[in-house]
């Protein structure tokens, strides 16, 4: 157990979507001496078997089991989906919700929208994943928004979560993250896309710039293709984003071609 596992009370929180990133955030949490359930699309049993994690075909029995958190790991193009279709009138108790979506006004309003009244709503961004917190999540950032809070205790267990390991701790409205999230997230995401579009690949004699933007490509084409089309399209930020990188595209070749012009003018009339 981690020696941080005592700077917060021992919580029961059922996972909804054990993928990849709902497994990383699961190891952490089991060396912290929470209790795990899970449910997923996928049949994740013997998984959840070698972990010590009940694993729950059935959507209805999952909610049944009287969880304090229940942390939604879906995708972000599935998210509406997969809450809708569950069956809340199994919920034991008022429980706390908690996202870990890239985008957050989106499940925010979604939440709000789907969720039992007596339910709390606390919507959360790591901004890390198995391959940046793979070493631990000291100094990595964790946004959160308390939407709807009224169990102050859980939701500060659940916030202790990250906060005992070092990370980053940064509380800001949903709407100002995916304004951020836009300019910083999504263009990374774009750019990685382009390159790999352009099939860039290590040469002789690459500059360490360019060793940065093939490493950049392969980090991003290594992402789902989902995560990426889900930051443009349930952030509204995103479009205005991607006409601005367009308009500096255009720009910056505006400008070399009319250098080139220049250039060539200047030689004819030399000559």
């Amino acid at each position: 157990m981690s020696t941080s596992s005592s700077s917060s009370q021992s919580l029961k929180i059922g996972i909804v979507g054990f993928g990849t990133f709902g497994q990383f955030l699961a190891k952490t949490m089991i060396n912290q001496g929470h209790t795990l359930i899970a449910t997923s699309r996928t049949d994740y049993s013997e998984l959840c078997l070698q972990m010590g994690i009940q694993f729950f075909r059935d959507v209805s029995e999952f909610l049944a089991t009287d969880m304090d958190v229940i942390l939604l790991c879906t995708s972000i193009l599935s998210l509406s989906k997969v809450v809708r279709s569950m069956p809340l009138t199994s919920l034991k108790r008022p429980t706390l919700f908690v996202d870990v979506l890239s985008v957050k006004e989106h499940p925010r309003e979604l939440l709000l929208q789907v969720l039992p009244e007596d339910s709390d709503i606390l919507c959360t961004h790591p901004m890390f994943g198995p391959v940046s917190g793979k070493n631990g999540w000291k100094d990595l950032t964790f946004m959160y928004d308390k939407v709807r809070i009224r169990d102050e205790a859980t939701c500060s267990n659940f916030i202790q979560i990250f906060a005992s390991e070092g990370c980053k701790m940064v509380e800001m409205s949903c709407e100002e993250h995916d304004k951020a999230a836009a300019k910083s997230q999504f263009i990374t995401h774009t750019i990685g896309r382009i390159l790999a579009e352009m099939d860039i690949k290590s040469t002789p004699i690459d500059t360490k710039g360019f060793q940065a933007l093939v490493q950049l490509k392969e980090t991003m084409v290594g992402n789902s293709f989902d995560l990426f089309s889900g930051l443009f399209v349930h952030n509204r930020f995103a479009r205005q984003e991607l006409e601005n990188l367009e308009d500096a595209l255009e720009k910056v070749k505006e400008t070399l071609v009319q250098m080139m012009n220049e250039e060539q003018g200047q030689e004819r009339k030399d000559s």
